[in-house]
This record gives structure tokens, C-alpha cells and sequence, in this order.
């Protein structure tokens, strides 16, 4: 099983990341047959193809995520909430956002899943 030190690396590193623009380092802290739901309810991106593909649409609108608070961590799972800055269809917006991960006993992300919705999506 991961340790807090490790899951809380890897959310860092995600945020890290979109502060870079580059896709590859998001991919990174996913296990091969990983599955992002992002939001809840979208069909799920499934293997790091399928998720370098959405990262890479997700970065293109120049995103930024702003951790709110701690990264919070129990047995192998990590929650944190953030607010994304980007520029979508557009104009500038922000979305305040609940990921969670679950990890894998190698310490990579198998599930995340993003909660928001559009109550939670500000248009700048």
C-alpha cells in the first residue's frame, strides 16, 4: 500500500503538472489501466491512452489548478479540492473541483474522479 507521503506527492505532482502544461507528467502518476472520470457521470477515459488524450484538451484551454486546503488521505485513497483557472469557449472561467484518487500497491493512480458540476463553474 502507498504511503500518505507518496499519495500526497502524487496529487502534487498532477497540480504540478497543468502549472507546466505537460500532459506526460500527469500520465505519469497513473497505473497503465487507470480509469478517469472526470466529472462524475462523463464516460470514463480508460488506460493512459485515453487519458493523455484528455489531458492533453484539458491543458490546451491553459488550465491551472489552486489546491483549496490539505491533501487528505486514508488507506489508499487521496481526496483534495482545488479550483481550475482556464480559458473555455471563449472566456475566462473557474471551477471549483473535488478529485479523489485510488491508488495501487505500486503507488500509481488506478481511479480518479473529479466531483463538479455547473453550479460549481464561474464564467470570468
Amino acid at each position: 500500500m502507498p504511503t500518505p507521503e507518496q499519495m500526497e506527492a502524487a496529487v502534487h505532482a498532477y497540480v504540478a503538472a497543468f502549472a507546466a502544461g505537460d500532459p506526460e507528467q500527469a500520465v505519469a502518476i497513473f497505473a497503465e489501466d487507470a480509469v478517469v472520470e472526470d466529472p462524475i457521470g462523463t464516460p470514463p477515459k480508460v488506460g493512459r491512452a485515453a487519458i493523455r488524450e484528455f489531458y492533453q484538451a484539458s491543458m490546451a484551454t491553459g488550465a491551472k489548478l489552486v489546491l483549496d486546503g490539505p491533501v487528505r488521505v486514508a488507506t489508499d485513497h487521496a481526496a483534495f479540492a482545488f479550483h481550475v483557472l482556464l480559458h473555455f469557449d471563449g472566456k475566462d472561467m473557474e471551477i471549483h473541483v473535488i478529485d479523489t484518487f485510488a491508488f495501487d500497491g505500486n503507488g500509481k493512480v488506478r481511479e480518479m474522479k473529479a466531483y463538479f458540476g455547473p453550479g460549481n463553474m464561474i464564467a470570468g
